[in-house]
């Protein structure tokens, strides 16, 4: 049983992980492209750090401090990061598509 949850947390993880590769890639703009890496990546890398900390659980019977604390660090540096690149862009007036700007008119709806 723990091999399937193993399997599947891997493969969620893959997923995700995949998932804010392509949207670094394919986004049309910095502001949109920084979330990519941030949410989707950084939920991947979480799931695979959870199955090695269960495999190295049950492989070693002892607790695995290795991945407690690479997840911990992941976790309050991916978003501090991404809120620095995103203050940078703004300061130096990063240009952005209007969809990003968040200057939606609710009349152009009309």
């Amino acid at each position: 049983m723990t091999e399937w949850i193993i399997s599947i947390l891997l493969l969620i993880g893959g997923v995700f992980v995949l998932v804010g590769s392509i949207g670094l890639v394919k986004m049309p703009d910095f502001f949109m492209r920084l979330h990519g890496p941030t949410k989707a990546t950084t939920l991947g890398m979480a799931s695979l750090l959870i199955a090695a900390m269960i495999f190295v659980s049950t492989s070693e019977n002892s607790l695995s401090v290795k991945e407690i604390l690479i997840s911990i660090f992941l976790l309050l540096t991916a978003p501090i990061s991404a809120y620095i690149m995103i203050k940078s862009a703004i300061h130096h007036k990063l240009d952005s598509i209007e969809r990003t700007k968040g200057k939606h008119n609710i009349e152009d709806d009309v």
